[in-house]
């Protein structure tokens, strides 16, 4: 799936909900969810992750549509390669 028909998708299924809640507890259950996706990674549970992968993204977009930003619009940050060393792969060297 494209990434604006996966926003549009994501939007057309909670965004009336979350625009009630609101941004800032909207986070908080973003938040929550990279939470779950942490455990998930540190149990190496590969079934949990997937979910809690999907979870993070979904409420990743939710914040995105929240707060006006179309989510196409933001990967160009990353289509040349890394945007500090412009290498694929990056070399830039850990801090």
């Amino acid at each position: 799936m494209e990434i604006d028909k996966f926003q549009k998708l994501i939007e057309d299924t909670y965004l009336k909900k979350d625009t009630r809640r609101g941004l800032s507890k909207t986070f908080m259950w973003f938040t929550e969810e990279v939470g779950e996706l942490s455990r998930a990674l540190r149990e190496n549970n590969k079934e949990e992750m997937k979910k809690e992968f999907a979870d993070v993204l979904a409420w990743l977009f939710t914040l995105a549509s929240l707060s006006g930003i179309k989510m196409k619009e933001t990967i160009s940050k990353y289509t040349a390669g890394c945007p500090v060393c412009k290498g694929i792969p990056c070399i830039c060297e850990e801090k």
